[in-house]
């Protein structure tokens, strides 16, 4: 609308402007002698300029009068097209500059003004190719979406930018959340150009969205001879569909092809925790422990984890406390710094209701790294060394506002998991879930052993007899040498963590604890 207005009050400008000149000159006095062939021409100053304009436009219908016999000429002698460019070159040219401009206002951010140059560089090129896609790009930024959506179709019609086109109405499809559609258009565009690197993830998103794993394969595939996904990168996502197509089996009974899955998810992936949690459990099954056992340890190096000690306890349920505490030392070796290292160390002991050595085990873990878990753990020890009801709940009572630890979280848009997953559940992104620590909390459970619940929050008052509820609490176990037992007062001047005095009421109830059950069960 402005730039309108600008142009007609300089177009007024230029009419006043003019109308004044051709008075000044009408006023002007004098004379211009003019001397040809020996002839002398006296005009006055205003025939004096329109000569000299008349001359200009003599000369330039010379210039193009001899163009167009030099095209007759190169016609005559054989060059079909010399009469046909003559006559396009000024129409390419103004064509062209409009796609020049066009172009410009759309990387200026003037949709509106991109498009409609667009289209005047279409009445001049006759090139429905290229000023279309600058319509339909112009159109998307402007928020046209009919019109975007008309010049993404009118692109189908040309071999040169059917894929263009396909990709347009692809992005549109997403952006409506019309996923089913989103995933024809892609498969369409995948057929185009198989090496289209934004084709290629769209795809596979959408294929591990719908549990497309095969199709998911074939893309992998494609990407792995693209050059376009790093060797590494691929073994680990095959790996990551190999495991999510075994789970499927698994819940369709099929029990066959999904250990071969899962086997060979883990040979690809050594690393990958559901993986080798699950290869573990079916070596089990076949009755190789040593295969199960080298199969934790080696996924367990890089990642430990609670679920592959929950898997490694498996391999010999029915023994001793103090026996898996002696079977689980080679294992406890593997990464025997990591804070899951201490706390399952304690854990195993607890289970063998050994409180002082699950102390020992559990060191100042609940200082260097304070979880829920760790420093519940550190109540259950309390608890089983005959602490007071106070000291206990103190130590839940930080447990609450804790770190939960290691969980599952989206490297992609952070969302916190409760288990492992191929496709992050809020931003559908593909083998983006991380065993890590949140810095900012987030939603999740810790993960503890079952058998320390009655540690932690005591026997239930629900459903229990007078007699029961009026028991006495058990009496301290008898310390060592190593570590001498402490009373009440000298542990609540020691420790400051004791924050609620005998007989106050306790922070939350005791039966809502955070001790949720986890799967290491020991």
């Amino acid at each position: 609308m402005l730039w309108s207005l600008f142009k007609i009050l300089l177009f007024v400008a230029l009419i006043v402007a003019l109308a004044f000149g051709v008075q000044w000159l009408l006023s002007v006095s004098g004379e211009v002698l003019v001397t040809f062939n020996g002839q002398e021409y006296v005009l006055p100053p205003l025939m004096v300029v329109i000569c000299a304009l008349a001359l200009m436009l003599a000369l330039w219908v010379l210039f193009k009068l001899a163009g167009l016999l030099i095209a007759a000429l190169r016609f005559i002698n054989g060059d079909d097209t010399a009469l046909g460019a003559y006559f396009d070159r000024n129409r390419e040219r103004k064509g062209y500059d409009a796609l020049s401009d066009s172009l410009i206002a759309l990387a200026s951010g003037e949709a509106r003004e991109a498009a409609a140059k667009a289209q005047k560089a279409e009445r001049y090129l006759q090139r429905p190719e290229v000023t279309t896609l600058l319509v339909a790009q112009a159109s998307e930024a402007a928020g046209e979406t009919a019109r975007a959506r008309d010049a993404w179709k009118e692109l189908l019609a040309h071999d040169r930018t059917r894929f263009v086109g396909v990709r347009g109405l692809m992005r549109q499809k997403l952006e409506e959340g019309d996923t089913e559609t989103a995933m024809k258009l892609a498969e369409k565009a995948f057929a185009l150009k198989p090496r289209h690197v934004e084709t290629q993830d769209t795809l596979l998103r959408l294929q591990a969205r719908d549990e497309n794993w095969d199709g998911a394969r074939r893309v992998l595939t494609a990407k792995l001879k693209a050059g376009t996904l790093p060797k590494d990168v691929y073994k680990r996502r095959e790996a990551v569909l190999s495991l999510a197509d075994a789970r499927d089996q698994l819940a369709r009974g099929d029990t066959g092809k999904a250990h071969a899955e899962i086997l060979e998810a883990n040979r690809l992936s050594p690393e990958l925790v559901p993986a080798a949690v699950l290869a573990a459990r079916a070596h089990i099954e076949a009755g190789e422990l040593r295969r199960a056992s080298k199969v934790l340890r080696v996924a367990r190096a890089r990642t430990p984890h609670p679920d592959l000690a929950a898997a490694f306890a498996d391999i010999d349920p029915a023994e001793t406390p103090a026996a898996r505490i002696k079977r689980f030392q080679p294992f406890l070796k593997v990464a025997p710094d990591a804070p899951e290292t201490r706390m399952l160390d304690a854990e195993l002991h607890l289970a063998a209701e050994d409180f002082p050595g699950a102390r020992r085990a559990l060191g100042k873990t609940w200082e260097t790294h304070p979880t829920t878990r760790s420093l519940s753990l550190m109540a259950a020890i309390e608890r089983g060394e005959g602490a007071s009801e106070a000291v206990v709940r103190g130590w839940l009572a930080k447990a609450l506002t804790a770190s939960r630890g290691p969980q599952w979280v989206c490297d992609n848009c952070g969302t916190v998991h409760a288990d492992w997953l191929p496709v992050c559940t809020h931003c559908e992104a593909f083998d983006s879930l991380e065993w890590r620590e949140v810095e900012s909390g987030g939603s999740g459970t810790a993960t503890l052993s079952s058998e320390m619940l009655p540690l932690l929050i005591g026997p239930s008052t629900a459903g229990i007899s007078d007699a029961e509820t009026a028991a006495p609490a058990p009496e301290p176990q008898k310390q060592n040498d190593e570590h001498p037992a402490d009373t009440d007062a000298t542990r609540r001047e020691a420790d400051p963590i004791e924050t609620l005095p005998a007989g106050s009421s306790p922070p939350a109830p005791q039966d809502e604890a955070p001790t949720t059950a986890g799967t290491s069960r020991m």
